[in-house]
């Protein structure tokens, strides 16, 4: 079988195919959700990456039948009701869940262990200017986006201009979260835990990784399915 992408094939619609080629992407740190718009070439060169390992390994998920099993996390062909009402059930109720829980957890390990790992507290100030960021960003969606959106079944509505701004200020909103989980990613060594580490330091690590991954799949699912049908 052939690959059904090339060197200038653009990050998303790879993702946007085959969902678990995120995997791969997140191992070399390349931007699937918003540096999706990227050619592969381009976005495996300013890495740095090896863009004939990093195809091999893309083709090797294609080839996956376990992969080609119809549990997609995005659809390109659904609705857009039924993409919100994914997002919310799937994204916005357990991310709110999972900052609410991880609070207490992120602000423990940065007064205990803050003197002698002073990156934990630059992990506290940005973990919770994600937090913020990220409430009001959920609810900004569900109170007036969402509802726009399920209104215009037509893209070429009256209103087409109004939903556009507000989706242009998501995806901005969307740009700097992804910055935030970049910055907590470097400074954290890429969630690198130091030999004194804790149980409470080791699981605000990885569950912090863990956001991240949902996120980048949350961001890709709006900006790359959902918002793009607007425009």
């Amino acid at each position: 079988m052939s690959m059904p992408f090339s060197e200038t094939t653009l990050v998303k619609d790879i993702v946007n195919e085959q969902p678990k080629t995120s995997d791969v992407f997140k191992r070399y740190r390349l931007d699937f959700c918003c540096g999706g718009h990227t050619p592969l070439i381009t976005a495996a060169t300013e890495l740095s990456v090896n863009i004939k390992q990093l195809m091999a390994e893309l083709n090797e998920v294609y080839l996956n039948e376990e992969n080609q099993k119809d549990n997609m996390e995005v659809w390109t062909d659904s609705s857009s009701e039924e993409i919100i009402n994914h997002i919310k059930l799937h994204y916005h109720r357990p991310l709110l869940e999972e900052l609410a829980q991880l609070s207490p957890y992120v602000t423990k390990v940065a007064k205990v262990h803050g003197d002698h790992h002073p990156e934990l507290l630059k992990v506290y100030e940005l973990f919770y200017e994600f937090k913020k960021k990220m409430i009001e960003h959920s609810a900004k969606e569900e109170e007036i986006v969402f509802p726009m959106l399920e209104k215009l079944e037509n893209p070429t509505t009256e209103n087409r201009n109004e939903m556009i701004s507000y989706i242009q200020e998501l995806e901005k909103e969307h740009d700097h979260v992804g910055e935030l989980l970049r910055s907590l990613r470097e400074v954290t060594s890429d969630y690198e835990l130091p030999l004194d580490a804790c149980g409470t330091y080791t699981l605000v690590y990885k569950r912090l990784e863990m956001l991240e991954e949902q996120t980048f799949m949350h961001v890709h699912l709006e900006n790359n399915i959902l918002f793009a049908r607007y425009f």
